[in-house]
């Protein structure tokens, strides 16, 4: 009977978190130190994302309203631009032109600035990108580590060929 008890009050133990993205939001997160935005600029590859309506190619670019990342497909389609506003070091409120926001933080990038792991706390997306779309194995499978340590479902995350 004891033995029943027992077992049964390890069904009533805290279950974790999932907030409505791909990340335990009770896992701690960080933006890199190592963020610059002269660096940063520039197309990058998503390499790997969580969401299947990932963009192929991001970048981070000069608008008539200041900095914004441009959202494109691999034929070079840019349809979203997301106006960025820096709230600190390599975290941006991010506002597309129908309102909608999200915020983006660069949570690594290696000391070339050749690959990135970008999300953010409420975990609804997170991307690997790189400067080329082959290549680098050891980078990436860094970025992905990187998006364990920050409490990403990396079974959820879909690299790109």
């Amino acid at each position: 009977m004891l033995l029943a008890l027992i077992l049964l009050a390890g069904c009533a133990a805290p279950v974790v978190q999932q907030g409505q993205g791909y990340r335990d939001t009770n896992a701690l997160i960080g933006a890199t130190s190592r963020y610059d935005a002269g660096r940063f600029a520039g197309p990058w590859v998503v390499r790997g994302s969580f969401d299947l309506d990932a963009p192929d190619r991001v970048a981070l670019v000069q608008s008539t309203g200041g900095p914004a990342f441009e959202l494109c497909d691999d034929a070079g389609d840019c349809e979203v631009l997301w106006q960025a506003r820096a709230t600190g070091q390599g975290r941006y409120a991010l506002t597309r032109p129908n309102g909608t926001t999200r915020d983006l933080w660069i949570l690594w990038v290696d000391e070339g600035f050749r690959t990135a792991v970008v999300g953010n706390p409420a975990g609804d997306f997170g991307w690997i990108l790189d400067r080329n779309p082959t290549g680098g194995a050891d980078r990436i499978t860094a970025a992905q580590e990187i998006l364990d340590f920050n409490g990403y479902d990396i079974s959820q995350l879909r690299m790109r060929k």
